[in-house]
């Protein structure tokens, strides 16, 4: 099942994701096969101020997982997040679903 992480960094923590990156960039690596689409979300000046992630797990309680397991989630870089379950109608220019 899809589901979509939105995480909203904490105010003026810029210097926080950026030095957590590096393990948090592992551990997406160490969990690739779960991903479907992952970045930074931007703020008007183009500088990461969230995250997005896309994963397809079995459930809420192993996207919950995902999330808290994140460097970032856990360095408490994030003032509040989103889990919700996701239906995917587009992908590669083509109507799925």
């Amino acid at each position: 099942m899809l589901f979509a992480i939105f995480a909203e960094d904490k105010p003026g923590a810029l210097e926080l994701r950026l030095a957590t990156r590096p393990t948090h960039l592992e551990y997406l690596d160490s969990q690739v096969e779960k991903l479907v689409q992952v970045g930074p979300l931007l703020d008007a000046e183009g500088k990461p101020c969230g995250s997005l992630l896309v994963v397809e797990v079995a459930d809420q309680a192993e996207a919950e997982a995902l999330a808290a397991g994140d460097p970032y989630a856990r360095a408490g870089l994030f003032a509040r997040t989103v889990i919700r379950p996701f239906r995917q109608v587009y992908a590669g220019g083509q109507r799925v679903g």
